[in-house]
């Protein structure tokens, strides 16, 4: 037989193998109906992902932090969001009422007591997360999916923080990442990133609940950085590398990279909109896990940091706002 007859052969039976793995899988989801959701943090990622919950989904919303401040700067910000929308007829002032409406704040995370799906969006710290996975998987019912919106932390890691026997997958298994991609209530991607011990029912829960908020879910293996940062960070560490080194000068570095591949703004930029900070600890998170050199954060993004220039959050990073 002919190589090409082969691979004709081979192409056959890889089609084959295909549609019966097709066809023997379950045509009906195992996605548990969500009710309530809960959101743990009020700043940027944990607003947007509560507003677009309130507004695409229609459910009723518990916005849970510990300071006061970031929940009423949050609710300020959303409001602004909701009469920015309105005024370009994207939605009724009815529909914008009702949104705000299903949106209620708390200081105390026990009041998620009653939600069926937490999404968590505190800073990439590894220490907070597993400890707040550790209280949500007391205080939130035993139904309930945690997932947690990081960016670069293990899941199978912060899954290990609900439970104290490793051979107790109850509350592991209905740990998951739902990443939103920032800013939220803009950009339809989400991904959906499990642990190790993340069972189906979890995964299609999670899926189902992306979808009704209007978002595109993509998912991705529990591996450093994912599949969104682990692409993106380097790029924008290796954009910083080129300024310091003088490769060339901010406005030509986001210049060609808007006007050569087609990107709405430029790495520099960019990074400013994600936060000096939150790409220095991505980049942290990438070197240190994999041990490779191509992930050492640029010295430059570790002296913007430490001058406090994290972006536009603080009114200036690689430009000024």
């Amino acid at each position: 037989m002919s190589f090409a007859a082969v691979t004709r052969q081979g192409a056959r039976y890889a089609r084959f193998a295909q549609l019966r793995c097709f066809s023997s899988t379950p045509k009906t989801s195992a996605a548990a109906e969500v009710k309530k959701l809960g959101v743990i943090g009020a700043g940027q990622m944990g607003l947007g992902i509560a507003l677009v919950a309130a507004q695409k989904a229609q459910l009723p919303i518990k916005l849970v932090d510990t300071s006061q401040a970031s929940i009423d700067k949050g609710l300020k910000f959303a409001n602004k969001l909701l009469e920015k929308d309105v005024g370009k007829q994207r939605i009724s002032q009815d529909d914008a009422t009702a949104a705000r409406e299903r949106l209620s704040t708390s200081t105390n995370i026990d009041d998620l007591s009653d939600v069926d799906f937490v999404i968590e969006a505190v800073p990439e710290i590894p220490d907070l997360k597993t400890k707040i996975f550790s209280q949500i998987a007391q205080i939130c019912p035993s139904h309930a999916i945690l997932a947690t919106n990081t960016s670069s932390i293990s899941i199978t890691r912060i899954a290990a923080a609900t439970t104290t026997d490793p051979t107790d997958l109850s509350a592991p298994s209905r740990v998951i990442s739902t990443h939103f991609m920032n800013p939220v209530p803009v950009q339809k991607g989400v991904e959906i990133i499990t642990g190790l011990q993340t069972s189906q029912n979890t995964i299609d829960t999670a899926i189902e609940l992306c979808k009704k908020m209007g978002k595109i879910p993509s998912k991705s293996a529990d591996s450093p950085g994912f599949l969104a940062n682990r692409i993106l960070m380097p790029y924008i560490n290796e954009a910083i590398i080129c300024l310091e080194t003088g490769v060339g000068n901010k406005e030509d570095i986001d210049s060609i990279m808007k006007n050569g591949t087609n990107v709405p703004m430029g790495p520099l930029q960019l990074a400013d909109f994600i936060g000096i900070d939150t790409c220095l600890a991505i980049m942290k998170v990438l070197h240190e896990e994999t041990g490779d050199s191509k992930y050492r954060p640029a010295v430059l993004l570790r002296k913007m940091v430490d001058a406090g220039w994290l972006g536009k959050k603080s009114g200036k990073g690689f430009y000024d706002y």
